[in-house]
């Protein structure tokens, strides 16, 4: 609800702060959702401080919304002002007491399913007053513009501009099934895989390549073969299933090879070479950098490092 009055030569506080999200997110529809308020209310507060300014704040098209010359500076202007009272008032909100309020986080998919999702039950338990949003994608999404308090990446390294925290090491593994290697034969070369249907996990551009290295320093050698196979997709529980039905070689994550490793299911293929620049050598939980992290945020960041302390797969 609007806090000034339709004669009211001043502006509400609360619509400049809506003004500086829309600012971050570029959409009605986000910056509805960062503040818990309905599109149409987002619509008329602008409306409403554009009246008070005298002068267009936004610039609508029908694929996005930008902010005019005008709006632009006033964001910039009150930017730091609302950040400085939202993180003024986390600090005493966190002197409350036990940790509470909403958590936003987003991971991706197949990690948590398997590794984050388990464990929640055990956290909500232990802190009763946090609420919890779990978003899993496989994009990049950007935290800030979508209000995610966390995210926990598969990166080979964090953003320089995000506060992260390692959770635990991870690596790529080259796998097959038992029935695929009776038919097909045993690779003994990463120049081999060129003869055989590769799983490939799908991402964009044209072509598919594997890299691999063997030994370290100037002595390493590395290969890169280009691969072919029957199956693409973006999720390595998809490619992990059909690698397991025989379809053909995959080069999966850790956390999701991890379960089926063994003589019977998944057979790791190619052990003293390491796969190159795929998917990550570590897993991080990121966030924007800001002077201090809630409590909510920090105590959900300790819960992920003891539950992914022990990693996936020891090492051979």
């Amino acid at each position: 609800m609007n806090n000034v009055s339709a004669s009211s030569p001043h502006p509400s506080f609360a619509d400049l702060h809506l003004l500086t999200v829309l600012a971050e997110t570029r959409s009605y529809t986000q910056a509805a959702r960062r503040l818990g308020i309905s599109k149409a209310s987002v619509s008329a507060r602008i409306a409403e401080l554009e009246r008070v300014a005298g002068v267009p704040l936004v610039r609508r098209t029908t694929r996005s919304v930008g902010l005019t010359q005008a709006g632009q500076q006033l964001a910039d202007e009150t930017r730091g002002a609302f950040e400085r009272i939202t993180h003024s008032f986390e600090g005493i909100r966190d002197l409350a007491g036990s940790p509470r309020g909403l958590l936003r986080v987003s991971a991706p998919v197949a990690l948590g399913r398997q590794y984050v999702a388990p464990t929640l039950a055990g956290f909500l338990r232990q802190y009763p007053e946090i609420r919890l949003d779990l978003d899993l994608s496989d994009r990049f999404v950007n935290l800030a513009q979508e209000g995610f308090d966390l995210a926990i990446r598969h990166a080979q390294a964090p953003p320089d501009t995000h506060v992260a925290w390692q959770l635990c090491a991870s690596r790529s593994l080259l796998v097959a099934s038992a029935d695929y290697l009776r038919e097909h034969g045993t690779p003994r070369h990463p120049s081999e895989l060129a003869q055989h249907a590769c799983l490939a996990y799908l991402r964009q551009g044209g072509s598919q390549s594997w890299s691999f290295e063997r030994g370290a320093g100037r002595k390493a050698e590395r290969v890169v073969v280009a691969v072919e196979g029957p199956l693409r997709a973006n999720n390595s529980e998809v490619l992990r299933e059909a690698v397991l039905g025989g379809i053909g070689i995959g080069l999966l994550p850790d956390f999701s090879a991890a379960a089926h490793l063994g003589p019977r299911e998944l057979v790791q293929l190619l052990p003293e070479w390491r796969p190159l620049g795929f998917f990550g050598d570590a897993v991080y939980a990121i966030r924007p950098w800001s002077a201090r992290v809630p409590r909510a945020v920090q105590c959900f960041v300790d819960h992920l490092r003891a539950s992914f302390a022990r990693g996936f797969v020891a090492e051979s």
